[in-house]
């Protein structure tokens, strides 16, 4: 495991860059963390035990350059850490290594497969995920889990993720307009959580509905506003 030091002196976020300023090649590397957070955020309104980071920067080492997944889940801290929210994660202040990982493999690999999978297995990462859109004869969703220092693919899909309680996995879906492959949570039962835009639009065909029935009985919907 890689060891970090929980001293005072250790630098702060606001001493520290909050990325490695490398830009994302692939606007999926934004939009897909960002779909399972804005999922998350809908799913778990109610718990402030969670964070879920989307392109930030996770320091282990004040000596060392961050590591920056496109997305990481971590569980047992809190999810506002002030006002200002997170600049960026540090192991020292957080005490708590993430969950999970997710990278989303690029034009341009950047060790997904070797150096950063290695690298996760060593800070004791329990769930490593690797999304490769461009996969055609393999899949391209792996969900990794650390075993005894090493990492085992869990060969289904979706995934259940006990620690987390939720399972994660892809299917055709439509995010934002764009109908394409997505990722996305699960319940235990294998039933995808919905998104916020489909959380939007249930609640309006529910309501259209509602306005349906008051009218069949002779009630007009908009009486009652």
């Amino acid at each position: 495991m890689l060891q970090y030091d929980p001293l005072d002196c250790l630098p702060s976020a606001e001493d520290l860059p909050d990325s490695d300023d490398t830009p994302v090649d692939n606007q999926l590397q934004h939009l897909i963390p960002g779909l399972l957070e804005a999922i998350l955020a809908m799913a778990w309104s109610d718990r402030m035990d969670w964070f879920f980071g989307v392109d930030m920067g996770i320091y282990y080492d004040p000596d060392q350059s961050a590591i920056v997944p496109d997305g990481f889940l971590s569980l047992g801290v809190e999810r506002i850490f002030d006002e200002n929210l997170r600049l960026s994660y540090l192991l020292w202040e957080e005490q708590r290594v993430p969950t999970m990982v997710l990278e989303v493999v690029s034009q341009t690999r950047r060790g997904e497969y070797s150096t950063k999978k290695e690298f996760y297995a060593q800070l004791e990462v329990l769930y490593y995920v690797v999304y490769n859109p461009q996969r055609r004869r393999k899949q391209t969703l792996e969900v990794y889990r650390l075993v005894n220092g090493k990492y085992q693919l869990q060969r289904v899909n979706p995934v259940w993720l006990p620690e987390i309680g939720l399972g994660i996995g892809c299917e055709q879906g439509t995010y934002q307009g764009i109908t394409r492959e997505w990722l996305y949570w699960y319940t235990e039962q294998g039933q995808r959580l919905l998104t916020p835009e489909e959380r939007v639009k249930q609640a309006e065909q529910r309501a259209q509905m509602l306005a349906e029935r008051l009218r069949s009985l002779g009630v007009d919907p908009d009486s009652l506003v």
